[in-house]
């Protein structure tokens, strides 16, 4: 089947976006400014960052500034799961703090339910719904590994009960771990809500440069304009962080996602998934998947590009290779849906590091916090990550900041050309495993032994 036309008219445009419902920008900050409290990034991270500092303390002055459009990146680019993890997974957790994975775990469903809470109080529309989470064998020795190791496993047939595709060949089922939502909305609901309580947003306000000043720290803008503040929480993520001895601890990988025009009731009762579970499958290089409120299947995953340098540029957001690729393995996924043609095709940075969730940390004196290295989490994960940074700002000692996932960081990548060899390498090797019945080679072997190696 040639499926190219079915994908190369789709917009450019992320699907969340793509709605005339989006607010209008924000004014850019036009004079200097003060604030007890400064929050760079109008994405998830600083968005949540924003609205929890000012339900802790209405009276602190909270300003936060974006580069560009509140949700534009990541945080409006990404699939719409809400997972209840903090640590992709809980044998990745589970690998790397043994002895407090209980509690993550514990935390982390605590942290799904508050978002839950969040929305409903300040009346968010973003189509927040809880849902199972579905993980999908396509090889026999993912079956085998699934019915010795997985809770909640699924058979053939139970499987392809729930969602009809010949390539499934057992399963395993979680619930209450996930929740799906139009992420751009919650993004633009978040902000809203953190208006509500006095919160100051200025959007294509972008921050050059951080500095201290006596007491306090002071943003560099490039727009002229100097932005004073007792504290500051950085949630700018793919981006190069302000605080540079951090930036060799993350590198940008570029994520595609294509969606579907809505099916007809034909090709709904085709494939069935009723349940509307949010779904991935079990290979290295695996694919994520999910029905919207309009009844469209976006599909994702797969390639998990990286750029040479750590650079993050517009031209990467479109990989014809890769929509490629995606639309052959959709339609052999569903080969009852030929003939649906895509509407959207894009891609986006996601920021990873190498224990594959996030890490947290101070600067400049305790004056600076900041979250990063979410590897795909940041939908659910940054609210937590949010309150990271803010008990690390107050210097109490809490919960949160006596983890060890909190007081301990990951290996950083190495530099440059180096970083570039050894993710090539891994994605080769991961590719081979795929092909190969999940045998890990020597290289793969190696990354598990340092801590760096991860199936999934």
């Amino acid at each position: 089947m040639d499926v190219s036309a079915t994908w190369r008219d789709a917009s450019t445009t992320p699907y969340w976006l793509d709605t005339p419902d989006r607010p209008s920008a924000r004014p850019a900050l036009t004079t200097d400014a003060r604030a007890d409290l400064v929050v760079v990034g109008g994405g998830f991270s600083g968005l949540w960052t924003a609205l929890l500092a000012k339900e802790r303390d209405p009276d602190r002055e909270v300003l936060l500034v974006e580069g560009d459009r509140i949700g534009w990146a990541a945080s409006g680019r990404n699939g719409g799961f809400c997972s209840a993890s903090l640590t992709h997974g809980r044998d990745n957790g589970e690998q790397r703090f043994p002895d407090e994975i209980e509690t993550l775990e514990r935390l982390g469903r605590e942290n799904l339910a508050a978002i839950g809470d969040t929305v409903q109080r300040h009346g968010i529309d973003c189509d927040y719904h809880l849902r199972d989470s579905l993980t999908v064998a396509t090889e026999p020795y993912q079956v085998r590994e699934m019915r010795s190791s997985a809770t909640g496993f699924l058979d053939q047939e139970a499987v392809r009960a729930r969602l009809h595709s010949p390539t499934f060949l057992g399963g395993c089922i979680e619930e209450g771990e996930l929740a799906l939502v139009d992420p751009a909305r919650l993004a633009w609901g978040l902000a809203a809500a953190a208006e509500s309580l006095g919160v100051r947003i200025a959007e294509h306000t972008k921050v050059t440069g951080l500095a201290e000043d006596g007491d306090r720290m002071t943003l560099g803008t490039d727009g002229g304009r100097t932005i004073t503040a007792e504290h500051v929480a950085l949630g700018t993520n793919a981006f190069p962080s302000l605080v540079k001895r951090v930036r060799l601890h993350t590198v940008p990988v570029y994520d595609y996602v294509l969606m579907t025009e809505p099916l007809s009731d034909g090709q709904l009762a085709s494939i069935g998934w009723d349940g509307r579970e949010g779904v991935d499958d079990a290979g290295n290089q695996f694919h994520y998947y999910r029905m919207t409120a309009d009844r469209r299947i976006l599909w994702g995953g797969y390639d998990a590009i990286y750029h040479f340098g750590r650079a993050v540029r517009p031209a990467y957001d479109q990989r014809p290779a890769t929509f490629e690729v995606l639309a052959q393995q959709f339609f052999a996924t569903f080969p009852q849906l030929e003939g649906l043609r895509f509407s959207h095709r894009w891609g986006g940075a996601i920021d990873t590091c190498t224990r594959f969730f996030a890490f947290f940390g101070t600067a400049y004196g305790a004056r600076v916090s900041y979250a990063l290295g979410y590897t795909g989490l940041g939908v659910g994960a940054t609210r937590f990550g949010a309150r990271v940074m803010l008990d690390l700002l107050s210097g109490a000692h809490t919960e949160l900041t006596e983890l060890a996932m909190v007081r301990t960081k990951p290996l950083p990548f190495p530099p440059e050309p180096l970083a570039y060899a050894g993710i090539q390498a891994t994605r080769a090797a991961l590719a081979l495993a795929d092909r190969h019945g999940g045998r890990r080679n020597l290289w793969l072997r190696g990354l598990d032994r340092v801590g760096l190696g991860f199936d999934s």
